[in-house]
């Protein structure tokens, strides 16, 4: 039994195709997807394609890279996570890849959200990217550990992890563990914990291998297991039961 962690099956390339979706991820036992918030816009598109569905959940927050785009205050957060459907915070974070300083607004965001998962008693979901550093340090700052969460799609350095790791946070590997030159995740993909260990899609995003290049879906999680398992040298098996294990501890709304 596998689970994804997080996907964007509300995003055009996906929610259109969501009953075949939902067929693939059952021939491969993905039992549960997360399907993660990255605008407020969007936000009322994406829930009224998770609440009829008992396989789907949700988040709300909004992503680092949305700069022109209404940022909910942390009140306005708390309010939105007590839908039954909604299990996490988030996406938020920082991404210094594709802006440029002054980013201000960005980091006043991301404590924004690490404020309202710790008032709604939610995990948040966290982005970093070409901003470690930052983004571990506010993370403490803002005593994030008291909500604990997810640092998704990680791919940075195995002292980022441990950095993570000690403030209450779990480890998210996507698609790109089974990229041949992703060194950096293949060691953080051997030593992270079992029991802090998540995997996701992050579709339509970031296919594994042998689909790298093509559209992504929950349904692939299924590879990014494999090639976890393969790079500690257990079974598939044991990670689909850890990473779902560890699915439903942190993300403790979801109904199994």
């Amino acid at each position: 039994m596998y689970v994804d962690s997080h996907c964007h099956l509300n995003f055009p390339e996906l929610a259109n195709d969501l009953p075949a979706i939902l067929d693939r991820m059952t021939a491969n036992q993905v039992t549960h997807a997360l399907v993660v918030s990255v605008n407020m816009p969007e936000w009322p598109g994406l829930m009224s394609l998770v609440e009829p569905q008992p396989r789907l959940w949700a988040s709300v927050g909004v992503h680092p890279d949305y700069e022109d785009t209404p940022d909910p205050t942390p009140e306005e957060l708390v309010r939105l996570a007590e839908h039954p459907k909604v299990v996490a915070i988030g996406e938020t974070g920082l991404d210094y890849y594709r802006l440029s300083e002054p980013l201000d607004w960005q980091r006043e965001r991301f404590r924004r959200h690490i404020r309202a998962a710790r008032d709604a008693g939610l995990p948040l979901i966290v982005h970093t990217r070409s901003s470690a550093e930052d983004t571990v340090r506010m993370l403490r700052e803002e005593k994030a550990a008291e909500a604990g969460g997810v640092m998704h799609c990680f791919t940075e350095t195995w002292d980022v992890a441990q950095a993570a790791l000690d403030q209450n946070f779990y480890i998210s590997l996507s698609g790109i563990v089974t990229f041949k030159n992703a060194q950096i995740v293949h060691e953080v993909a051997a030593k992270v914990p079992l029991d802090r260990l998540l995997i996701e899609t992050d579709s339509p995003y970031l296919a594994p291998v042998p689909f790298r290049g093509k559209l992504n879906d929950p349904s692939k999680v299924i590879h990014v297991a494999e090639k976890i398992a393969d790079l500690r040298g257990i079974t598939a098996a044991e990670v689909a039961r850890a990473s779902t294990d560890n699915f439903f501890k942190l993300f403790s709304k979801v109904k199994k």
